[in-house]
Order: structure tokens, then sequence, then C-alpha cells
């Protein structure tokens, strides 16, 4: 008699092994999210605030890096308050055959909408999840999530690297950023609360957003992955 295969467990659960369980159960399901749990999630609410770093020094530094991420889904490259958001979790694999979960980010602004988009999966050496950004993923970064003693989540960034054809080099600290995303549970409203900031260790802080959203779960099986979720080029380089 063979047993069947376990199917692998979702990326944060890898990654942080028992301190996952240390997360609030509606945090367990929402990065519960992958081929093994057949669910997608979507994410529906508001961010109070979405902000740049505004000194004299920061804002020529950041304006150029803002201009052309937009091009690629990298960053937000607008501002403002009470703005309506859409995040899209949905598993799948990718052309080498990785499961990879999408973090795509829509704010909807006044004068249209903009998308960060990200996409997750496994760094071969099993300790950390690795993060796609952007339509072709050109950056990469290595991602670090621990459970907080209050049940939320806390991801901080590691190193970042940048691919384009041969190109495949670390970004140097100088004009890099470094994000600690914040996210929890709200027992009191039944809202999902996320902090993001990223910071540059010379010029401080860049970007970020804070806001809330409920969650909506579906079958990855039925849905699928709809049209121009995945990224136009994948890459295989961790």
């Amino acid at each position: 008699m063979t047993t069947a295969p376990t199917a692998p467990a979702a990326l944060f659960r890898t990654v942080m092994g028992d301190d996952f369980e240390r997360l609030h159960p509606r945090l367990q399901r929402r990065f519960s999210v992958g081929l093994d749990s057949g669910e997608a999630c979507t994410g529906r609410g508001v961010m109070d605030r979405v902000w740049h770093g505004g000194s004299p020094v920061v804002t020529p530094f950041l304006k150029p890096f803002l201009t052309l991420g937009a091009t690629r889904n990298i960053l937000v490259p607008r501002t403002g308050r009470a703005i309506p958001f859409t995040i899209e979790n949905v598993p799948y694999r990718d052309s080498f055959g990785r499961e990879t979960v999408t973090f795509v980010r829509t704010f909807a602004f006044p004068d249209g909408p903009r998308r960060f988009d990200a996409t997750m999966v496994l760094d071969p050496r099993g300790d950390r999840i690795l993060d796609y950004l952007g339509t072709h993923q050109h950056l990469a970064s290595e991602l670090r999530p621990t459970a907080e003693a209050d049940g939320s989540l806390l991801i901080r960034s590691g190193i970042h690297r940048f691919r384009e054809g041969p190109v495949d080099v670390r970004v140097p600290e100088l004009i890099g950023g470094d994000a600690e995303v914040r996210e929890a549970y709200d027992e009191t409203t039944g809202r999902f609360r996320i902090r993001v900031r990223v910071t540059n260790r010379r010029f401080g802080p860049l970007f970020g957003y804070e806001g809330s959203f409920t969650v909506s779960y579906h079958d990855v099986g039925s849905c699928g992955v709809r049209a121009g979720l995945r990224p136009v080029r994948e890459e295989i380089r961790a």
C-alpha cells in the first residue's frame, strides 16, 4: 500500500515553523493561502494614508524611482488619504514549477488606479520568502516573517537584488530601502489592519501606507488566476 505525497505547507507556515501558530487564527488562515489549502484570498478596504518621504533631501532622491517603478507596478507614485484598496492573494505554479502566491495591491486614486505587484516563492534555503516585485520581477527581496506577542505578523525585508538580462546585482544600501510590514486582526472591528513602511538607512522614511480591510476566500480550483495577475516575465534566480 502506498501513501499519497503530502502537499507542501503554505509559504509562511514553512518559513515560520512553530512561530506560525502564535499568529491570530484569522491571520493563520489568511497566510495559509496556497495550493495545499486550495484557497485564494481577496482583501478590500481603505488605506487611511498613502505617503512618500517629504524632506528636501528625500523627495528628489525618490521621485525618479517612483516614476520608473510606476511603469512596472513597483511602489506607488501617488499619495493620498482614504484611498480604496484591494489586495489579491492567489496561489499557482509558475513556469519553473514553484508554488507562487500573488500579492497584488490596487490603490484606487481619484486620477486612476495604481498597482503594486509582488509574487512570493519559497527561497531555496527554505528559511525565508523570496519576494519578486513588479510586472517583470526585476527586483527580488528576502522576507523574514515573525509573530508578535499580540498575535500580529511582522515582516522585515533583507537583501535586495536587481535582475535584468545578464545583470544580477545586489542593490546598494545607499539607494535601497528596508521594508517593514505589520498586519494584525482587530477583533473589535472585524477588520485586518496593515501598516507598511519603507526607509532608507541614510535618507530616512521613503514610502508607506496604512489602513484596514476585510477579506473573502475563494476556491482557487474554480476561480483560477485571472488575466493580468501573473507577472509578464518570471525570474528563476534566487
